[in-house]
């Protein structure tokens, strides 16, 4: 009798550790219910969607952090997209994206304080021409007043003579804001000074114009630069990574990711993969010159 009690114990001790197991794998999180798995490289895996929207000028660097993030969680469905910093705020407020981002700082009518906001990196502003343009070289001062209408006409900078064509992203542009409120003339700012000839709604958009044109000037993020245009320096300095960070180069801005107060598993989890050394270096790889985030 008391070897087949032994033997009913043992059984029913196996299959509650049984019972365990199945359900500890495949418990839910406390805030969120989304399923969670043990198994996941670097750390548990997280299942659902992810939607990142704003700034074009970040759509590059947060591509490559998507597609990564989503190899190491095959159940996550992230998605990049926007068509300006000025979307952001209103897409995390409208709940069709949890990640809004900016290309420049938020600003007091869009209320910084609901948000928790994350600084992933710097990134410089690149003044670009057409490749068939001789100038190299230009100061602040002189992009202002390019971009304000004083100078029109690229032999006042020691070019040939052609008619310069200013060209600009749209008013929600996080590039162009950051642009107008860094490039001043006589000290001020060109924030609603510019004149200018086009204006495009992405970054893409904008290098394209100017690769086509050989009077073009743009402005893009210096991830974007390739050999379809050249990148001017500044004030004698050219645009890099190491230019950005070291702040010889002048005309740079933030890269911003911001989300709501109560950010889901999915979120927290991108964040924090966005915080680690592959995010970082990811970011670096980019462009764009990393800055440490700590994840609320």
């Amino acid at each position: 009798m008391k070897k087949i009690l032994s033997a009913v114990l043992a059984v029913a001790v196996a299959s509650a550790a049984l019972v365990f197991a199945f359900t500890g794998c495949g418990r839910d999180n406390a805030n969120t219910g989304t399923p969670v798995s043990e198994n996941g490289a670097g750390g548990s895996q997280v299942s659902g969607t992810l939607n990142l929207t704003g700034s074009t000028s970040m759509a590059d660097v947060c591509n490559a952090l998507t597609e990564k993030f989503m190899e190491k969680n095959p159940d996550v469905n992230a998605t990049v997209g926007g068509n300006g910093s000025g979307e952001a705020p209103t897409a995390v407020d409208g709940g069709t994206a949890q990640i809004g981002l900016l290309s420049r700082e938020l600003k007091e009518s869009e209320n910084p304080g609901n948000y928790n906001v994350y600084q992933i990196g710097l990134d410089g502003i690149a003044i670009v021409v057409n490749p068939e343009n001789g100038v190299s070289e230009l100061t602040v001062e002189q992009i202002g007043k390019i971009y304000t209408g004083e100078i029109t006409n690229w032999k006042e900078l020691g070019g040939a003579d052609l008619a310069i064509v200013a060209n600009g992203r749209e008013a929600a542009s996080g590039t162009r804001g950051a642009f107008e409120e860094i490039v001043k003339v006589g000290g001020e700012d060109i924030v609603d000074r510019c004149q200018y000839a086009n204006e495009y709604n992405s970054t893409g958009a904008l290098k394209q114009a100017v690769a086509g044109n050989p009077g073009a000037i743009g402005y893009v993020s210096l991830s974007s630069v390739d050999d379809t245009v050249k990148a001017v320096t500044v004030e004698g300095v050219a645009p890099s990574e190491e230019t950005v960070k070291d702040g010889s180069y002048k005309i740079q801005r933030p890269f911003i990711m911001i989300t709501g107060k109560n950010a889901d598993s999915v979120t927290k989890a991108f964040l924090e993969f966005v915080a680690s050394d592959e995010g970082q270096q990811i970011i670096l790889d980019d462009g764009v010159v990393p800055t440490p985030i700590t994840v609320a």
